[in-house]
């Protein structure tokens, strides 16, 4: 079977251009997509095998956060770089295929969520184009969006993803990412059945909790935080890694104010998010 993308046929793949294959990826063994909605395969080189035979039971979702389409292939599919995902959705609403769900794919890094610290081999990765906060962060197009729902819905179902296992990268690494960012809507997912969300509670003037705070309010919400998933130390101090968790939680839950305080709207959005989740989730995250 030859390497590099394998199209489905009709008018609407006609109309489209044909995606830039990496060098590197021309001379990589291809595979038969896990979904039937991928529209390409361009196989990276970069993946291994999950450790302990871990099965993916988390979806982690990125921004490719670079200028175009062809510089994001190029770096998710070329050997030496040292990243991947197993998807990517295009802003037209195609999906490119890189790594088996089987594999480890390498999109995490250094990340935490609910104890784990190995969120590649627990995960399945996909990336989103999206030129990212380094370069004017754009928002997302509806057909995009529409193509990562349908490809979540699709892991859930085959994988047994929970609904609250579907997180952004800011979550599990919180001091280093941003993606995929406030503007990504969350809520349009969750009203499909991917992802965890509440309303948020209104941003209202009031007491906070803030950098160098020292209480048992503060030991409090940090450990509401990690009940939740997010690593994050449990000192009764509002350092900066406290701070950079609850800009995180800000990111993906609360979208409205993103300062790293925790104020009324923060406290309240967290605690409905605890209530809301299925009983047993929050004893995995606080082991």
């Amino acid at each position: 079977m030859p390497s590099g993308p394998s199209t489905p046929s009709g008018s609407d793949s006609k109309r489209q251009r044909v995606l830039p294959v990496p060098k590197a990826a021309a001379n990589t063994r291809t595979f038969e997509p896990d979904s039937s909605i991928v529209s390409d395969i361009i196989p990276s080189p970069n993946h291994g095998d999950r450790n302990k035979g871990r099965q993916p039971d988390m979806i982690v979702l990125h921004y490719t956060g670079m200028p175009d389409v062809e510089g994001a292939l190029a770096r998710l599919c070329t050997a030496g770089t040292e990243v991947s995902a197993h998807y990517v959705v295009l802003e037209d609403g195609r999906i490119v295929q890189c790594v088996p769900e089987a594999k480890r794919a390498w999109h995490a890094g250094v990340s935490s969520w609910a104890g784990e610290d190995d969120i590649n081999s627990c995960s399945i990765g996909i990336e989103i184009i999206n030129r990212g906060h380094d370069w004017g962060y754009p928002e997302y197009p509806l057909r995009q969006i529409a193509a990562v729902i349908t490809l979540c819905r699709g892991i859930m179902l085959r994988r047994k993803v929970a609904a609250h296992r579907v997180l952004g990268h800011s979550d599990v690494a919180p001091a280093r990412k941003k993606d995929p960012g406030e503007k990504f809507p969350w809520h349009s997912l969750a009203n499909s059945g991917v992802g965890h969300w509440v309303t948020p509670a209104p941003v209202v003037r009031g007491e906070s909790l803030m950098l160098g705070t020292i209480s048992d309010e503060v030991l409090s919400l940090q450990q509401a935080l990690a009940r939740y998933g997010y690593g994050v130390p449990l000192t009764g101090k509002y350092d900066a890694a406290t701070m950079e968790v609850v800009t995180a939680f800000q990111r993906h839950f609360r979208p409205a104010r993103l300062d790293g305080v925790a104020d009324h709207s923060t406290l309240s959005t967290l605690q409905a998010l605890l209530a809301s989740l299925p009983a047993d989730a929050t004893a995995v995250a606080a082991k």
